[in-house]
């Protein structure tokens, strides 16, 4: 027998319907509330509709009307689907709709029609689940685009169950990201998360990477080791970028999966292991299986539950709360924040990403050190970034045209080139007699500091846009020449 995920509350005031159709629901194993309306009414808030799925709603002698009736059957705002066994002519049919009606259940009842039913409303319910796990927060995974939702859904769903999951997707759109959070929201929670990059480990080297090895099992092998299967006993082994595992090693691990036992390199010991697998890769299995390069049989095992990350040219709508992640996560490391003007980020909306969030992420930080504090505007995005027209050119004028020269100072000095330095400090000319650059050179950095402070109003941050250095490097020089704010 089929048995639902939600049970059907009956409210009629017609017995005998009643009861055919309460029969009906049981020949289908489905769990039935049985009421007249004035005894579901005298429950009140007793009763409980967090597991209805679907009211089947007869004939009612109460004097209220059809909308004042359905608009009870509220489960903390979410709108419970209803079938009429009768017809309700009172009831318009837009009002209908909005009250969650999906049609109506004639005698006589035919299979077909429940089955319908049935089927419309276990979407529906879906729809609300999937409404409330999109709510559920996932530690660092970032966005509210449909796609993102649709993966935040699958992630809650699957966490808690022991299925192998296969997460694909373009390099640098935080596969890692989702396995940590399918660890971290499974009952395995408080036990190891051991990742492994199987394109990073020389193929001679995986199976005692894996598996581990014996001392003298190999040239190399001085102690005995313990694998990563041993290391994620009772939690969760992340075998990343799984395509780029190697023939004879992927015969090995299919057989780890389906006996959950193995022997270290070089050892006769059979250890048993509780792990959950979840893999991931960038590239095409299934190509890769018709053209002899991936186990068939390995696919299917590791592909219980997939999971596809959308790239980020398919969520480009997420991209200012990425960006507004990355920048808080670069200012709790210790780099100074920066904002993004308007048209800076329509010039990233229309960017191709092909690198993904990584891409996005090594923009971020990059900026973050070349303009720390400031706004970010078309003209301080990278090239290869500028996708549109600079809207504010008059704001790079030149200094001649648009910016006060800042005048370098005379030098009072009592070295043996004062008299040099002077005439450098003025015509920025030579010499003859040569002249102490080095001195010379830290005499107008200090000034042009202590210029600039004094212009800044004595704010570093201010001060050090003025000179085109980030603040830190500022302060370390106020510090070197013994600068104080006034």
């Amino acid at each position: 027998m089929t048995t639902y995920n939600f049970d059907v509350l009956l409210l009629d005031d017609d017995p005998e319907r009643r009861l055919a159709v309460q029969t009906c629901l049981g020949f289908l194993d489905i769990h039935c509330h049985n009421f007249d309306f004035v005894t579901w009414l005298q429950q009140g808030d007793t009763f409980n509709l967090s597991n209805i799925g679907l009211v089947l709603m007869g004939y009612s002698r109460l004097p209220l009307s059809p909308a004042k009736l359905m608009a009870a059957l509220t489960d903390e705002q979410r709108l419970i689907p209803k079938v009429l066994l009768c017809e309700w002519t009172e009831l318009e049919a837009e009002t209908a709709r909005d009250l969650g009606v999906l049609g109506v259940w004639l005698p006589p009842f035919r299979y077909k029609t429940l089955m319908d039913d049935l089927h419309q409303a276990s979407v529906w319910r879906g729809r609300s689940v999937a409404q409330e796990l999109w709510a559920k927060d996932l530690t660092g995974f970032v966005g509210q685009s449909p796609k993102i939702r649709e993966v935040r859904s699958l992630v809650h769903q699957v966490a808690c169950k022991d299925a192998s999951v296969m997460i694909t997707g373009e390099s640098g759109t935080g596969k890692e990201v989702i396995a940590r959070a399918l660890h971290e929201h499974s009952d395995r929670k408080g036990q190891p998360f051991v990742p492994v990059n199987c394109g990073a480990i020389p193929a001679e080297l995986l199976e005692s990477e894996l598996f581990g090895h014996e001392r003298g099992a190999f040239t190399g092998a001085i102690s005995s080791r313990a694998g990563r299967f041993e290391m994620a006993n009772g939690g969760t082994l992340f075998l990343d970028e799984i395509g780029d595992m190697p023939l004879p090693m992927q015969v090995k691990l299919l057989r780890v999966l389906q006996e959950r036992q193995f022997e270290r390199v070089g050892g006769s010991k059979t250890i048993e292991v509780d792990v959950r697998i979840i893999t991931a890769t960038h590239k095409h299995l299934e190509t890769m299986i018709h053209e002899g390069e991936f186990r068939e049989d390995l696919y299917y095992r590791l592909n219980v539950f997939p999971i596809e990350v959308p790239p980020l040219r398919e969520r480009i709508e997420d991209l200012p709360l990425l960006i507004n992640e990355l920048v808080q996560r670069l200012a709790a490391q210790g780099l100074d924040p920066i904002q993004f003007h308007p048209a800076a980020l329509e010039s990233l909306r229309c960017h191709a990403w092909p690198g993904n969030v990584r891409e996005l992420a090594n923009l971020i930080e990059r900026l973050s050190i070349l303009h720390p504090n400031r706004v970010i505007g078309v003209s301080e995005l990278p090239p290869k970034f500028r996708h549109c027209p600079e809207p504010n050119p008059d704001h790079y004028l030149s200094h001649q045209n648009n910016e006060r020269v800042i005048q370098l100072p005379e030098l009072q000095t009592s070295s043996t080139h004062s008299k040099g330095i002077d005439s450098l400090a003025g015509a920025l000319q030579l010499p003859e007699d040569g002249i102490d650059l080095k001195s010379f050179l830290e005499q107008q950095e200090r000034r042009l500091i202590e210029q600039a402070l004094d212009g800044a109003g004595q704010v570093v941050a201010r001060a050090a846009q003025q000179l085109q250095i980030r603040r830190t490097t500022l302060v370390e020089k106020m510090r070197k020449y013994g600068i104080s704010r006034a």
